[in-house]
């Protein structure tokens, strides 16, 4: 089964645990709109978070890591990855399941995955009917560490 999320607007981090989740089950997800998800906190904390992030380099060889994603679909999966437990097997089965995008391109999810989205049930969750006073979207951080899409 083939569920399909849009993260337009919504708070990274429940987007990416419902993720999770389904993906465990066996279940493969496709993430749209990856870019216009939102972290909730303060910009500046965020901001010099994940800039402190590319500090880190390892100093014998850097083909091995760490690998930052400065791209919005890769910064996604790799807060999904987060969720699951990838030092098991188990984890890694369900990594492969799950398919990030930047927009909704129709024309991929049609080739790739055979999917219709006239047709097809978008899941939202739980739309954040409060405005959060304090928060920033995937794109700018991704944008502030250097990623170009």
């Amino acid at each position: 089964m083939m569920i399909v999320i849009d993260a337009e607007k919504q708070v990274l981090g429940r987007v990416c645990s419902i993720a999770a989740k389904k993906t465990l089950l066996g279940e493969e997800v496709v993430i749209v709109n990856a870019e216009k998800a939102i972290v909730s906190g303060s910009r500046d904390n965020i901001l010099k978070e994940n800039l402190a992030s590319l500090e880190i380099k390892n100093k014998g060889n850097y083909r091995k890591g760490p690998f930052h994603m400065k791209r919005a679909d890769r910064y996604v999966r790799r807060r999904v990855r987060g969720m699951l437990p990838y030092s098991k097997a188990r984890g890694r089965e369900a990594f492969k399941r799950v398919q990030v995008y930047i927009g909704t391109p129709a024309e991929v999810l049609k080739k790739n995955h055979d999917i219709d989205l006239g047709k097809t049930k978008v899941l939202k969750p739980a739309e954040s009917d409060k405005k959060l006073r304090r928060s920033i979207t995937v794109a700018e951080i991704c944008s502030q560490m250097g990623g170009k899409w």
